[in-house]
């Protein structure tokens, strides 16, 4: 399969070459002005108004939540208004895989470890919102949403519909961003009332996670045409055919998600095993 694949990367066709800056940040007024409220907000109920919902006795949130959650606020500006954002909206089917790699596998587990549960408990107060949590984070639900979304957004036609229309790629963003949140709830919950999974059930649900992409890995690594009519058209900004530019970004993808994934279950089974040892249990004790 590998044969088919690296051919292509060395190949450099001749397509016309563009001059592009490399260091473009783009002005979206309703990007910024929502990233603002939200990074506002979360600052504003973590600190001055925290009293308001937890008491006057409450205590806010770690210094790393708070560095979590404001670094996952930045790293969402850099990947849709930054450089990364002019080369996949323009250019490079590779950047803009690693533009959807940070917004659905770096931003929302930032953002969920950031936020203390009762900062957003109050929003599942009702039975009508709570049940509504219950059924969305339900891990297959969840598993379901998130992988069927990416995986369907990646159809050439809509692909191609979202980089032709604002309007379509804003909701293709927010689709991306809000079932990513909600992938990893089981995981990274901060509400008692929505709780994360035991140990266990974590464990098979990032390996489930890790591997749930590889159908569209494949698809577009191996493939041996371009999928996507508008990167085959885009000038090059560097000397790369947009099919080795495609098959650069199902690279991408799955790198990243070992990346992510990897760690995230090595670390789930520290704790699952650290918390067995604290507990001590007769399998784990000592003979004395």
């Amino acid at each position: 399969m590998w044969s088919t694949a690296l051919p292509a990367i060395l190949t450099q066709d001749s397509v016309a070459r563009v001059d592009v800056q490399w260091w473009v940040w783009h002005w979206h007024p309703d990007l910024y002005s929502g990233l603002f409220l939200l990074a506002g907000l979360y600052l504003l109920f973590t600190g001055p108004l925290r009293s308001r919902i937890t008491g006057p006795a409450s205590q806010g949130p770690s210094g790393w939540q708070v560095a979590s959650f404001l670094t996952g606020v930045l790293i969402m500006l850099f990947a849709l208004a930054g450089p990364i954002h002019e080369l996949s909206d323009s250019y490079l089917f590779s950047a803009h895989m690693a533009q959807h790699m940070l917004i659905t596998l770096v931003v929302p587990p930032m953002l969920l470890f950031g936020t203390p549960g009762w900062l957003i408990e109050p929003l599942v107060r009702s039975g009508t919102a709570l049940r509504l949590g219950r059924l969305l984070t339900f891990p297959p639900l969840a598993f379901l949403l998130f992988t069927g979304v990416f995986a369907v957004w990646h159809f050439p036609i809509f692909y191609d519909g979202a980089l032709n229309t604002h309007v379509f790629h804003i909701l293709e963003h927010l689709l991306f961003l809000s079932t990513a949140v909600i992938a990893w709830w089981p995981i990274l919950s901060p509400l008692p009332s929505l709780p994360p999974l035991s140990y266990p059930g974590q464990l098979l649900y990032l390996v489930l996670m890790s591997i749930s992409q590889t159908p569209l890995f494949a698809v577009i690594t191996f493939s041996n045409h371009t999928l996507y009519p508008f990167y085959e058209a885009a000038p090059r900004v560097i000397d790369l055919s947009p099919l080795a530019d495609q098959q650069l970004g199902g690279i991408i993808m799955k790198v990243s998600w070992l990346i992510v994934f990897v760690p995230a279950i090595c670390i789930v089974f520290l704790r699952w095993f650290h918390r067995e040892e604290a507990e001590g249990l007769p399998e784990f004790q000592p003979a004395r």
